[in-house]
């Protein structure tokens, strides 16, 4: 049997971190869903996560602080993934998991005009093509009913397309935190992971807190009392976490932008087939059909990119 070359091997390990980032992100929704269940909000779980993340940069980076604090656009970039992590766990906890992760991935509808406003990049034929591929599949999600075959209340249909708009607005942050981190690249990398994970931390958190305050209608209270039944869950689901950031860092750092691209989609269908063995979704024809054409947008976003870089 012929080895792999030591040339090989830490591509492959690259690829290896960026499904293991996948692999956490497609199969969070469960422990969003149990610590719900525990009492502790998703929206308070998400911050509880970010919280100790950034706690550990902050340690490890104490100047991060202050760059921070100094820079209006990482202040941005903060708010961005903020919205991007409350929007997402939010939606996959309450709503369908492989509808809300599908509207999450039409980052290349999104980064259209984020990228025309802040980075001036004009869009062409091949771009359009993308949007529209995008556009369709997200008309087919968003107008495909439940796969069950059960009545449907008022109440279901409304917590199923506050799911769906929360999987566009996490999308939509999602994509803008894309652009910023390109138009940013210049700053210290310590800087920027601190941004995003205060963000984590600080914008769920906030929401939560004017929910429970200001909103009660929205089911939003403080974190149960009881924390004894939701601190191990929690602190695993934060080490989880890291250790996927970790790895998307890995990767990242070591495959070009449009392999990376390519990969992280396995996360979507990492979370329709979880959902559908463990919380019993079915999905209908028409969100599969909708999801390959987003996928497939991606993709030639992917690919596109891979020929801009190798045309510089």
């Amino acid at each position: 049997m012929r080895l792999p070359s030591l040339a090989a091997q830490p591509r492959a390990l690259a690829v290896a971190a960026l499904l293991l980032n996948a692999t956490v992100w497609g199969l969070s929704w469960w422990p969003f869903r149990h610590l719900h269940g525990l009492g502790l909000h998703p929206l308070w779980s998400t911050a509880l996560v970010y919280l100790l993340a950034a706690a550990v940069i902050g340690t490890l980076q104490p100047g991060a602080w202050r760059g921070l604090a100094r820079s209006p656009a990482l202040l941005a970039l903060l708010l961005a993934a903020g919205g991007t992590n409350a929007a997402f766990n939010w939606a996959v906890s309450v709503g369908e998991v492989t509808r809300v992760v599908l509207l999450f991935y039409l980052t290349p509808l999104w980064t259209v005009p984020l990228a025309w406003a802040l980075l001036g990049e004009r869009p062409d034929r091949a771009v359009a093509l993308r949007v529209a591929l995008a556009l369709g599949g997200a008309l087919l999600v968003l107008t495909a009913g439940p796969a069950d075959a059960g009545p449907q209340g008022a109440g279901s249909e409304l917590l199923r397309r506050g799911a769906d708009v929360l999987g566009l607005l996490g999308g939509l942050c999602f994509a803008l935190t894309n652009v910023l981190l390109r138009r940013e690249a210049a700053q210290p990398e310590a800087h920027r992971a601190l941004a995003m994970f205060a963000g984590g931390a600080l914008v769920p958190g906030a929401v939560a807190a004017l929910c429970a305050a200001a909103l009660p209608q929205a089911g939003i209270g403080g974190p149960s009392p009881d924390l004894a039944a939701w601190w191990a869950p929690a602190l695993g689901l934060a080490l989880a976490f890291l250790v996927a950031n970790l790895a998307l860092q890995y990767g990242a750092a070591r495959l070009p932008a449009n392999v990376t691209s390519v990969v992280m989609p396995v996360e979507v269908p990492i979370a329709a087939l979880s959902a559908m063995a463990l919380a019993g979704e079915s999905v209908p024809a028409t969100v599969w059909l909708g999801g390959a054409l987003i996928l497939l947008a991606t993709l030639l976003a992917a690919l596109g990119a891979g020929r801009g870089a190798a045309s510089t």
